[in-house]
């Protein structure tokens, strides 16, 4: 709870800043489109847990910006992405070798961004702060599991071949970066992680699990280019 707390404080604090500069800000009427992709670093929280290793898996999408005003040195706007995105987790067991499991989850993901950033207007460098509300859909998901589980009464197993229950997926996203602005268009490198606020197995007191949610690393590269200045 505490980390909801802090993201959605976070959130607050960025929307607030957000509007009170538009109302004194120098407005900007910048709208750019371009293309994303990268790799996702995914975990799972579980309760009860489950020890994972690191899943890496592919992310890429379309991403629409728009600049609305730049207060002092910050400039301001908003940011909507519309991505797919591969999510899950792996087990692996040091102490039982021959076991494996992975989980892949394919997922359409929109996040809403607020868009702060410092620096060049025209060529040069920005350094901004994405952060903001994130909405998904599974669209797919499949497993693969090799070894002998049934030997071992001790790991916990309840997640393999469980369906999925809420295909639905919602929670907060947030990351910095670095964008080089040129007269082609505007390279970005951006670090990000999303924190689900959902689960996607059922949570009930009668169910196994009380937590089963998503933990996402990204980092990505996007190229951007004006449709209008």
């Amino acid at each position: 709870m505490k980390i909801k707390t802090l993201f959605i404080i976070i959130l607050s604090v960025i929307s607030w800043a957000t509007s009170a500069y538009a109302q004194v800000g120098e407005q900007r009427y910048n709208f750019s489109v371009g293309v994303n992709g990268g790799i996702n670093i995914n975990s799972v929280s579980f309760s009860p847990s489950v020890q994972q290793g690191s899943l890496m898996t592919p992310t890429f999408g379309a991403t629409l910006r728009y600049i609305s005003e730049k207060y002092f040195g910050m400039i301001c706007g908003a940011q909507l992405e519309i991505n797919y995105s591969q999510q899950g987790w792996s087990e692996s067991y040091v102490d039982y070798p021959g076991l494996a499991y992975t989980r892949k989850m394919n997922y359409v993901n929109i996040p809403f961004l607020a868009h702060l950033a410092f620096g060049k207007e025209g060529r040069g460098l920005q350094f901004f702060i994405n952060a903001g509300p994130q909405i998904g859909f599974l669209i797919s998901d499949s497993y693969t599991i090799s070894g002998e589980w049934d030997s071992y009464t001790n790991l916990i197993v309840e997640q393999h071949e469980a369906p999925i229950d809420n295909k639905f997926d919602y929670g907060i996203t947030g990351g910095a970066g670095v964008e080089l602005r040129t007269k082609i268009g505007h390279f970005q490198v951006e670090g990000r992680y999303y924190y689900a606020l959902s689960d996607f197995y059922s949570t009930t007191k009668k169910d196994y699990f009380s937590r089963a949610a998503h933990g996402v690393i990204s980092v990505k590269i996007a190229y951007l280019f004006d449709l209008m200045k």
